[in-house]
Protein backbone atom coordinates (compact mmCIF):
# COMPACT_ATOMS: atom_id res chain seq x y z
CA UNK A 1 0.00 0.00 0.00
CA UNK A 2 1.49 3.38 -0.65
CA UNK A 3 0.94 6.48 1.46
CA UNK A 4 0.13 10.14 0.95
CA UNK A 5 1.34 11.26 4.36
CA UNK A 6 3.80 9.78 7.18
CA UNK A 7 3.74 10.83 10.54
CA UNK A 8 7.14 10.20 12.19
CA UNK A 9 6.61 9.67 16.47
CA UNK A 10 8.70 8.61 18.91
CA UNK A 11 7.32 5.62 20.59
CA UNK A 12 4.42 3.08 20.24
CA UNK A 13 2.53 4.58 22.74
CA UNK A 14 2.01 7.75 20.65
CA UNK A 15 1.26 5.82 17.51
CA UNK A 16 -1.31 3.93 19.60
CA UNK A 17 -2.53 7.23 20.58
CA UNK A 18 -3.18 8.70 16.87
CA UNK A 19 -4.71 6.24 15.18
CA UNK A 20 -8.14 5.92 16.31
CA UNK A 21 -8.12 10.10 15.96
CA UNK A 22 -7.12 9.62 11.82
CA UNK A 23 -10.14 9.09 9.26
CA UNK A 24 -7.93 8.84 6.48
CA UNK A 25 -5.24 6.31 5.61
CA UNK A 26 -1.42 7.16 7.38
CA UNK A 27 1.29 5.77 7.62
CA UNK A 28 2.82 6.50 11.58
CA UNK A 29 6.43 5.44 12.02
CA UNK A 30 7.81 5.46 15.61
CA UNK A 31 11.54 5.68 15.97
CA UNK A 32 12.12 3.99 19.24
CA UNK A 33 13.16 7.15 20.88
CA UNK A 34 16.74 8.73 20.06
CA UNK A 35 17.69 7.48 16.97
CA UNK A 36 21.30 8.39 14.53
CA UNK A 37 20.58 9.77 11.54
CA UNK A 38 21.68 6.77 9.32
CA UNK A 39 19.52 4.88 11.28
CA UNK A 40 16.50 7.94 10.93
CA UNK A 41 17.69 7.31 6.63
CA UNK A 42 16.92 3.90 6.97
CA UNK A 43 13.92 4.10 8.44
CA UNK A 44 12.21 6.65 6.71
CA UNK A 45 13.49 5.48 3.01
CA UNK A 46 10.08 3.61 1.98
CA UNK A 47 8.38 6.66 2.75
CA UNK A 48 10.78 9.32 1.16
CA UNK A 49 7.82 10.10 -1.16
CA UNK A 50 5.06 11.09 1.07
CA UNK A 51 4.10 13.94 3.12
CA UNK A 52 6.16 13.59 5.94
CA UNK A 53 4.88 15.22 9.07
CA UNK A 54 6.74 15.23 12.84
CA UNK A 55 5.00 14.42 15.70
CA UNK A 56 7.39 14.80 18.61
CA UNK A 57 7.32 15.60 22.37
CA UNK A 58 7.96 18.62 23.87
CA UNK A 59 11.40 17.73 25.42
CA UNK A 60 15.00 16.97 24.98
CA UNK A 61 14.83 14.32 22.90
CA UNK A 62 11.64 15.22 21.11
CA UNK A 63 13.75 18.43 20.10
CA UNK A 64 16.82 16.63 19.02
CA UNK A 65 14.75 14.41 16.83
CA UNK A 66 13.11 17.40 15.77
CA UNK A 67 16.51 19.22 14.63
CA UNK A 68 17.94 16.08 13.08
CA UNK A 69 14.84 16.18 10.96
CA UNK A 70 14.94 19.17 10.09
CA UNK A 71 18.41 18.77 9.03
CA UNK A 72 17.73 15.93 6.61
CA UNK A 73 13.93 16.05 5.70
CA UNK A 74 14.06 19.86 5.87
CA UNK A 75 10.42 19.61 3.78
CA UNK A 76 8.85 18.03 6.78
CA UNK A 77 6.29 19.86 8.64
CA UNK A 78 6.48 19.67 12.29
CA UNK A 79 3.36 19.30 14.53
CA UNK A 80 4.19 20.17 18.31
CA UNK A 81 3.01 19.06 21.50
CA UNK A 82 1.94 22.29 23.22
CA UNK A 83 4.68 22.49 26.50
CA UNK A 84 1.24 21.85 28.99
CA UNK A 85 1.03 18.16 28.35
CA UNK A 86 4.96 17.69 27.47
CA UNK A 87 4.60 14.37 25.66
CA UNK A 88 1.91 13.21 22.49
CA UNK A 89 1.06 10.30 24.48
CA UNK A 90 -0.30 12.57 27.73
CA UNK A 91 -2.36 15.12 25.65
CA UNK A 92 -5.85 14.70 24.90
CA UNK A 93 -7.21 13.49 21.53
CA UNK A 94 -9.27 16.63 21.80
CA UNK A 95 -6.43 18.45 21.52
CA UNK A 96 -4.27 15.85 19.17
CA UNK A 97 -7.32 15.97 16.84
CA UNK A 98 -7.39 19.83 16.40
CA UNK A 99 -3.71 20.09 15.60
CA UNK A 100 -3.64 17.00 13.11
CA UNK A 101 -6.92 18.73 11.80
CA UNK A 102 -4.91 22.60 11.33
CA UNK A 103 -2.56 20.18 9.74
CA UNK A 104 -5.10 19.63 6.61
CA UNK A 105 -5.65 15.66 8.44
CA UNK A 106 -8.91 14.08 8.33
CA UNK A 107 -10.12 13.31 11.68
CA UNK A 108 -12.92 11.27 13.41
CA UNK A 109 -15.54 14.00 14.65
CA UNK A 110 -15.91 12.68 17.75
CA UNK A 111 -12.65 13.75 18.74
CA UNK A 112 -12.95 17.47 17.83
CA UNK A 113 -13.40 20.61 20.53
Amino acid sequence: MTYEKCIIVEGRSDMLKLVPILAEEVKIVYTNGTISEDALLELLEPYEECELYTFFDADQSGEKLRKLMKRIYSEAIHLNVPRTYMELANAPRKVLAQLLRDANFSVHKEYLI
